[in-house]
């Protein structure tokens, strides 16, 4: 009786750019999925779980991070060369993370407050997202990651189909939660009507406003919530940090951050070119 071969493993590797790593933790928490992940891929590079190394090639590399160094700026170049299929994961990596807030920055000034030899600290003077930098098949959004969503892609990887991800506001999730509209019992700011789901509208749950942490969905008018939230009192400065987070360097949100200042205790020395319009959305 012939027997069916088995299919050969994918060969993965998870790779990090500037970030705190947490994405790639979650990998490591999906602990009821790990052996069957084992089966279907061949974790090849993976620095936070394993010794051991692999300069590829790679048939799917997950990519933490903002690229913020001349070094991992041709790195990803040559990473890119090497994977055939590219994901960012999180909030860095797709859109710059926590630390694309110094691009509103002098970035020579700050390195010079910060450092006693700036001139042995090497890095850009923008912190951005991969793709930015190169071409990049798909998006897991979030700060830290879902672990439903990074599932789901391995599994459609494995299979050869489509990821099948919502693409919706948080509020949508707030509504299958039966959880309560902060903004409309409260009066707390929230970015979940612009924000993309996958978190579990975890902290409108606990009666806090969205932060923002998986990025602007689709058609986000964020130009609209900002002029509600500051139709509510609110001063520039305020609307702008709200805008200001996780994601702030995303298209949506920085334009709203610019049109309002910029982040809260930085002077902006230049204005964001894709920041286009003003508060109106007019330019």
């Amino acid at each position: 009786m012939a027997t069916v071969a088995a299919r050969p493993r994918l060969r993965v590797g998870i790779v990090k750019m500037a970030s705190c790593d947490g994405c790639q933790l979650t990998l490591l928490d999906l602990e009821d999925e790990l052996l069957a992940i084992a089966e279907r891929f061949e974790l090849v590079e993976f620095p936070e779980a394993s010794s051991a190394r692999s300069a590829g090639p790679y048939d799917v590399l997950l990519v933490e991070g903002a690229v913020s160094t001349p070094d991992q700026a041709a790195d990803i170049l040559e990473l890119r060369r090497k994977a055939k299929l590219l994901v960012s994961v999180g909030a860095c990596a797709s859109y710059g993370g926590i630390q694309a807030l110094r691009n509103w920055s002098d970035h020579d000034a700050i390195r010079a407050a910060v450092y006693a030899h700036p001139e042995y600290v090497e890095s850009l003077n923008a912190a951005t997202p991969v793709s930015e930098h190169v071409k990049v098949d798909a998006e897991l959004h979030g700060c830290p990651i879902s672990p439903d969503q990074l599932r789901e892609v391995l599994v459609s990887v494995a299979v050869g189909r489509r990821p099948q991800i919502r693409e919706e506001a948080v509020c949508l999730e707030c509504k299958r939660r039966g959880t309560v509209c902060v903004m409309v019992a409260e009066g707390i700011p929230c970015l979940g009507p612009v924000t993309q789901s996958g978190c579990g509208a975890l902290c409108p749950s606990f009666r806090r406003g969205c932060f923002g942490c998986f990025g602007p969905r689709e058609q986000a008018n964020a130009t609209s919530l900002a002029r509600t939230l500051a139709a509510d009192g609110r001063e520039d400065p305020d609307v702008a940090r709200l805008f200001a987070g996780f994601t702030g360097w995303s298209g949506p949100f920085r334009a709203v951050v610019a049109a309002y200042g910029g982040p809260p205790g930085v002077i902006p020395y230049a204005v964001p070119e894709s920041a286009e319009g003003g508060r109106d959305g007019r330019g």
